[in-house]
């Protein structure tokens, strides 16, 4: 009875591990496939020549505010 437990251990032991293998070969395999595709710009980004608001935090601007 013992040899047949032993037996029975290393296959489910096997069959678990190539899941496992098999799981991260998979997932591996499909980031590799969304690295490859280009990715659709956001609705809401600017289009070229379009100009933005923005908060200049740059030091000079920091000091002049804090000396006012």
């Amino acid at each position: 009875m013992n040899q047949f437990e032993v037996t029975l251990y290393f296959i489910c032991f096997a069959l678990i591990a190539g899941g496992a293998f098999a799981m991260m070969w998979a997932n591996i395999q499909s980031i590799k496939v969304e690295m490859n595709t280009p990715k659709p710009r956001h609705p809401e980004a600017p289009q070229a020549g379009e100009e933005l608001m923005y908060v200049d935090f740059s030091r000079e601007k920091l000091e002049d505010l804090y000396n006012k």
